[in-house]
């Protein structure tokens, strides 16, 4: 432990980001999944709702997923960039296709009759892994580039997108033989997520005025997150108790919880773990997995308290994912593997935005 924390320390140190909501936003989403993880790994102590709390913690997946299009829509309202997919082939596909390997690999090590060759084109082709947000996020890339390329107009799309993810959602709620034996599946096309992506795109490309509205009224932002919050308790009471993000009740509290976060973000300091971990989040989100797998066994067993051993394994997961990314980094083509790390940002005010992870 003493080891691990005083790599930490160092890593730390070392990062020079400049903060601003996007990378409290980024940051927040990165470790709420990590623990969410852990969770699952440990199991759920003996404590009032929490279960529910869990399910509250998969707004991770889906913000991480609304904040890629938020950017995109800020910084290209109009037009995506030359470069734009080879970029995005670089250094977001190949590092999801190298753990679509790695998470195969590791799935063998612990299950020796599994067909390895099988269970690569699985993650890879239908993100049957912790990477599978990559393949949705691509998915919006391509929805953006339509959207932008042939002027759809929001105030059409955006009530038909809720139509259509609700829809898809409630089919995936559903009991229908089909849905059952092909859910895994069924969560990947982009009409699973509809919403997010128009709602994020309105977001972004008015993210000047929706940033300096968020900052004014920012204490009115905690009264959709309140009544969004008493929707997922409601309908959790009701027998709800699926701990997945797609919960049909969770998409106000992701819109919500992620507009409260960008308000009250533009007021928070400069800080500086806040800024490694943003700057980590895509990495982490594809080793992070990995990691639990073999430590969550080991940590288990650690104190006789759940509550205890799951903060340890958090903890340590949290530190030691953060350390193969930047080891991997420092490799040749490193990038390839855990994404982008040692770009240079530039200092931004908080209406502006940074590259998405």
């Amino acid at each position: 432990m003493v080891f691990y924390y005083s790599i930490f320390k160092i890593l730390l140190r070392r990062e020079l980001t400049m903060i601003n909501e996007w990378n409290v936003l980024r940051t927040i989403a990165c470790l709420s999944i990590v623990f969410l993880h852990s969770t699952t790994m440990i199991g759920s102590p003996d404590v009032a709702y929490f279960d529910l709390f869990r399910a509250l913690l998969c707004f991770a997946t889906p913000t991480f997923v609304v904040l890629s299009e938020i950017i995109l829509a800020n910084r290209y309202p109009d037009k995506l960039p030359n470069g734009f997919w080879a970029k995005r082939f670089k250094w977001i596909y190949l590092p999801f296709l190298s753990f679509a390997i790695i998470d195969a690999l590791v799935a063998r090590d612990f299950y020796p009759n599994l067909i390895i060759s099988q269970k690569i084109i699985e993650n890879a082709v239908f993100g049957l892994f912790g990477g599978y947000f990559v393949l949705i996020i691509f998915q919006f890339y391509f929805l953006h580039y339509l959207v932008v390329r042939f002027n759809i107009n929001m105030k059409l799309l955006f009530p038909v997108s809720v139509v259509i993810m609700f829809a898809h959602l409630y089919l995936l709620n559903t009991n229908i033989p089909f849905v059952v034996e092909y859910k895994r599946y069924l969560i990947m096309p982009f009409t699973a997520w509809f919403a997010y992506f128009t709602t994020a795109f309105i977001i972004g490309k008015n993210y000047k005025k929706v940033a300096s509205f968020l900052l004014k009224y920012r204490w009115f932002t905690i009264i959709p997150v309140v009544v969004s919050l008493a929707l997922v308790f409601f309908f959790y009471n009701e027998g709800n108790i699926a701990v997945n993000s797609r919960r049909l009740d969770l998409f106000p509290f992701v819109i919500s919880a992620s507009l409260f976060i960008l308000a009250w973000g533009q007021k928070l300091p400069n800080i500086r773990f806040v800024n490694m971990i943003s700057n980590c989040s895509f990495g982490i989100y594809l080793v992070h997995w990995q990691v639990l797998k073999y430590l969550g066994p080991i940590v288990s067993e650690l104190f006789p308290s759940k509550s205890l051993n799951i903060l340890t394994l958090f903890a340590i997961t949290l530190i030691i994912s953060i350390t193969i990314i930047k080891l991997i980094s420092l490799l040749p083509k490193g990038s390839y593997i855990v994404g982008n790390i040692n770009r240079r940002r530039k200092k931004v005010v908080s209406v502006q935005t940074a590259e998405a992870a």
